[in-house]
């Protein structure tokens, strides 16, 4: 090894991490732990973001600690904060990651277009917490499409979610805008998905031609000649919302492939808010859930 080279090896984080049994500021609960450290050394932990309090890294020493508060201090280095304007960071563990995409965001990079995607900008926040992490697809969301997805940290909670699908997810909703007035509060459309030559999905009655896709939706508002929609996937086919949609005669505002006319969004107004699932490795339930975009409600309100 070359002189000096040492200081470039990684090492490991060596992580404290306890739950607080009492009340206290944040610097007495800390002398209360480190015993084996001098008050300005714990000082220089919080300055330099090596302490986390209940997961997130704080600086300032007389926050309040309540019991049962959880605290974590790293002795190597600052916590890596996840910070981008395009997802936002909605759970982690050792095997998972649950982010909230932004619509206009590709959730993995294309021959085009290799960073600034949502996997890009999550394998990058990995490599700054440790340079062997690594990452893993489970499912995808269209570029244009908002909302919750899901990620693996490594190989073995990929395959068990990928390879027991159907029933590891136990339920997937959608909120959508769509053209005009929908009659029927509650349904479901059921074809068979295929492709063309131009890369548009479309429904057909031949199971020989495509692939089953089923969905169920339910009318939640009316209003300006628009309706929101819940809809709720029984299959994860390539554009199967937006294709049935169209099929119901109702293309999703904003979706001028498949029929829109209007986009007072100038975005498609399509949003995964609902992800219900089995955790690959401790098998408890998980769920997440994000609120309607507060712009789908503004297009079904009175003005």
């Amino acid at each position: 090894m070359k002189p000096g080279a040492e200081r470039n090896v990684w090492r490991p984080d060596s992580i404290m991490t306890w739950t607080a049994d009492s009340e206290g500021t944040l610097m007495d609960t800390l002398l209360g732990k480190l015993t084996d450290h001098k008050r300005t050394a714990v000082k220089s932990l919080l300055k330099y973001g090596q302490v986390a309090l209940n997961s997130t890294p704080v600086t300032q020493f007389d926050l309040a600690v309540h019991p049962g508060d959880k605290l974590s201090v790293n002795f190597t280095r600052p916590f890596v904060v996840f910070s981008s304007s395009k997802i936002r960071l909605v759970y982690e563990d050792d095997d998972i990651i649950v982010i909230n995409k932004n619509n206009g965001v590709l959730s993995v990079s294309t021959d085009n277009k290799k960073d600034g995607t949502a996997y890009s900008i999550l394998r990058d926040y990995l490599k700054r917490k440790n340079p062997n992490f690594k990452l893993f697809i489970i499912h995808r969301l269209d570029r244009d499409t908002s909302g919750l997805m899901m990620f693996a940290k490594n190989i073995e909670a990929k395959e068990a979610m990928q390879h027991n699908w159907n029933n590891m997810v136990l339920n997937r909703k959608y909120v959508a805008v769509v053209e005009g007035k929908v009659e029927q509060e509650e349904g479901t459309i059921r074809s068979y998905l295929a492709e063309n030559s131009q890369f548009a999905v479309y429904s057909t009655d031949n199971p020989e031609d495509g692939q089953l896709a089923i969905t169920r939706y339910k009318r939640l508002k009316m209003g300006n000649g628009y309706s929101l929609m819940e809809l709720e996937l029984d299959t994860g086919r390539k554009n199967q919302i937006r294709v049935h949609m169209k099929d119901l005669g109702h293309p999703i505002a904003g979706d001028k492939k498949y029929g829109a006319k209007t986009s007072p969004l100038h975005r498609l107004a399509l949003h995964a808010r609902t992800l219900h699932f089995v955790h690959p490795v401790t098998r408890k339930e998980m769920k997440f859930e994000t609120p309607v975009p507060s712009r789908f409600m503004a297009m079904v309100s009175s003005r």
